[in-house]
């Protein structure tokens, strides 16, 4: 019997067991083709290259101020030449930051490193701890504890503390320690008490920039987080729901056969009346079947080829063939008259997607089916507008999730494939209530942007 089953179907059991590996080798494949994405410190590191540029500028604007309107002994140059070494690190950080490798905390530890010591330097040659804008080293030791590990925060705060107390020591005078100075001790006390003003104004601009920015970097990770927590989810359903498939495909497999050669027994019993007619059809429905599982087979096998041809043409066949599947089903199709139509790249999996949607809108009225295409310089838009009910408000949210329908035969699975395909293609899908009654359906493509060759 097991001989005569797979003779009349012509599906063999090597046949299942390819549409098993290949559908979960399409799936693994799909699951890992995601865009790569800068992990570690890469945006905290773009925030520093940030806070260098404005403390540059500050601390630039501070020296000119002290020179020319306080008339301090400044070592210009020396100055000049710490700003220079600042700007250049900050000019290769920022090249840096467009690598594809990964910022380390190694790495922005030692960027802030840089920063104290450099810092350390200009106060130096700016009055060492009786210059108001010591707090400038607080800068790194405040990044530092937004953004590392108790450790480096450790050894940044270590750092600081340890530049502080030798710059109690060392460090170049701003004005002569001689009494015939005209700047008096109160004179002096009352710059002091300004500078601490200026700096305490600036560090608290400067902190609350950060901080923001801070904030809706942190928030934005946390979008990314959950948007690819979403994305794995669905891959595991889509991986549950593949894996389902190739087990039932296979389980099918011997009652067909087993549907086919009694069918034939009862065909050379019957030859004649009514009884041979529904003989002839049941025969027609198993062989259908048969062919839907050798396609298949086809379909697992070429997962992942496409072939890239005018968004027209692959329309036309698409429509096509849905006719024939769908021969109840009265559309009109409208065309935009730009020419040349873009590319698109055409696989089994998109006009499958396709195809579930055209379904979708035939199920819910399978008249006055209004079907366009219209594209730009870099999108295709496929728009589908039925007539039928509408989308209910209840389950509208949760349209696209597997096992979520509207219909109530629906298995709620097509939305959740077509979605999934879309978005390997970096499309989507959109279901909309139209304000003429129905359901609007928005597909977005992108226009392949390189020359490929068909896979």
């Amino acid at each position: 019997m097991s001989h005569a089953s797979a003779a009349g179907t012509g599906y063999t059991p090597a046949q299942v067991l390819s549409v098993r590996l290949s559908v979960r080798l399409f799936v693994t494949a799909s699951l890992s083709s995601t865009t790569p994405s800068r992990p570690g410190h890469h945006p905290h590191l773009l925030q520093l290259t940030y806070i260098r540029v404005v403390t540059l500028f500050g601390i630039a604007a501070a020296v000119l101020f002290a020179v020319y309107m306080l008339h301090l002994q400044l070592n210009v140059w020396l100055i000049a030449g710490t700003l220079g070494i600042i700007a250049l690190v900050n000019l290769f950080t920022y090249a840096r930051l467009h690598s594809h490798w990964p910022v380390t905390e190694t790495e922005l530890f030692s960027q802030l490193t840089a920063d104290a010591v450099l810092y350390g330097a200009l106060i130096y040659q700016t009055g060492g701890a009786t210059n108001p804008f010591i707090f400038l080293l607080l800068i790194p030791l405040l990044i530092a504890a937004a953004t590392l590990s108790w450790r480096f925060t450790f050894l940044t705060a270590l750092l600081v503390v340890l530049l502080y107390s030798s710059l109690m020591h060392y460090y170049l005078p701003v004005l002569p320690l001689d009494s015939g100075h005209r700047h008096s001790l109160v004179a002096l006390f009352d710059l002091h008490i300004t500078g601490m003003w200026f700096n305490f104004l600036f560090t608290v601009l400067l902190i609350s920039w950060f901080i923001v920015r801070l904030q809706q970097t942190m928030r934005q990770q946390e979008r990314r987080l959950a948007q690819e927590r979403e994305r794995r989810l669905q891959d595991q359903q889509l991986l549950a729901l593949a894996t389902l498939a190739a087990g039932t495909a296979h389980e099918l497999g011997t009652p067909l056969s087993t549907m086919s050669v009694v069918l034939h027994d009862m065909a050379l019993d019957h030859p004649d009346g009514e009884l041979a007619e529904d003989i002839a059809l049941l025969q027609q429905q198993v062989t259908a079947c048969s062919e839907r599982l050798q396609a298949m087979t086809q379909s697992a096998q070429q997962a992942g080829r496409y072939e890239r041809i005018a968004v027209t043409e692959m329309l036309e066949a698409l429509l096509d063939q849905w006719q024939l599947m769908r021969p109840e089903a009265r559309y009109s199709v409208q065309l935009p008259e730009t020419q040349p139509a873009p590319p698109v790249r055409s696989s089994i999996q998109l006009l499958q997607a396709l195809t579930n949607l055209l379904n979708n809108a035939a199920d819910a009225c399978p008249q006055d089916i209004e079907i366009s295409l219209s594209w730009d310089a870099e999108q295709i838009w496929l728009r589908i507008h039925d007539r039928g009910p509408g989308l209910p408000l209840a389950t509208a949210a949760d349209l696209g999730k597997p096992f979520v329908t509207t219909k109530g035969k629906g298995l709620g699975i097509g939305l959740f494939l077509t979605a999934t395909t879309l978005a390997q293609q970096d499309g989507e899908v959109r279901l909309y209530n139209h304000p003429e009654g129905g359901t609007l359906t928005e597909v977005r493509l992108p226009i392949p942007v390189t020359e490929e060759s068909p896979r």
